[in-house]
């Protein structure tokens, strides 16, 4: 395990991303050994999975690591110390963080809609919904049907305020890390269940039930945050992830055993003095 620094004030998962960019460039993990689990590492670091998960993906943007879906995260390139992670000026919040806004705000755009949605908009919404599920999946069709229904929920308010806030969050998940959390989690299983939550939305909103219509959002958003939080490495029973055995418990069938985590075995010091989060 490795010795982190204490984190400062700025987000948490640039400055977690950087302290491992650190440790690669000092050799702590070796080019094409595994890191520790991001659960473990969360769980040391005193931070939520979130944070961590926005690390590693920043990491791997700068090409750093490599993450391999029922495996695990191994390092694919060893960086130069102090090289840069983000573009300057780039101090925009994280995925997770415009997930849990959306959750905020959208809940009650919805519970609003709810309360003042007209017939036509209704009706037009519907209509979106109908072209999103003959959208070819991940198309820009199929995006932009997506976007057209939540702004359209804002529309409904009749508040100009909320549709220009709902629309800003929608053109933020356009960014990098958004789109690299998509290509590894975003399977179709997702989609008929995204699906299926947007009609539940549309339903209470043509019933005209604030509280149904902000919880069905809640469970929207929520779905898409546990699905992008889901863990990167096979789930073993009896071990702790960290100490899977090279023989290969836990691999997708074809796949080559996983490598153990090479670091130094010095154990993580706390990075901040809460309880951690899933």
């Amino acid at each position: 395990m490795i010795n982190f620094q204490p984190l400062g004030t700025r987000r948490l998962y640039r400055q977690i991303a950087e302290q491992i960019r650190d440790l690669l460039a000092a050799g702590e993990y070796p080019l094409g050994s595994r890191l520790p689990p991001e659960r473990d590492m969360a769980a040391q670091l005193k931070v939520s999975r979130t944070s961590v998960r926005e690390a590693i993906i920043a990491l791997e943007l700068a090409g750093l690591v490599d993450v391999r879906i029922g495996s695990g995260i191994y390092v694919s390139r060893v960086p130069a110390a102090g090289q840069a992670l983000f573009e300057a000026g780039d101090t925009g919040p994280g995925p997770f963080e415009i997930l849990n806004a959306r959750r905020i705000v959208e809940g009650e755009v919805a519970a609003e809609a709810a309360e003042s949605i007209e017939p036509a908009m209704l009706a037009a919404l519907g209509q979106i919904l109908e072209s999103m599920e003959r959208a070819e999946p991940g198309s820009q069709a199929d995006e932009e049907s997506d976007r057209r229904f939540h702004i359209g929920i804002a529309e409904a308010t009749h508040n100009g305020a909320l549709v220009q806030t709902v629309r800003m969050y929608w053109d933020m998940r356009r960014g990098p890390m958004w789109r690299k959390l998509e290509r590894h989690f975003q399977t179709p299983a997702l989609r008929d269940a995204v699906l299926g939550d947007h009609r539940e939305v549309w339903k209470a909103l043509s019933q005209h039930s604030p509280a149904e219509a902000r919880k069905a959002m809640h469970r929207h958003l929520r779905r898409v945050e546990r699905e992008f939080t889901q863990s990167v490495e096979p789930e073993v029973a009896s071990e702790s992830k960290t100490d899977v055995a090279e023989s290969g418990d836990g691999q997708r069938a074809g796949e080559p055993a996983a490598r153990r985590s090479e670091g130094s075995g010095r154990v993580l010091q706390p990075l901040r003095n809460v309880p951690p989060r899933s």
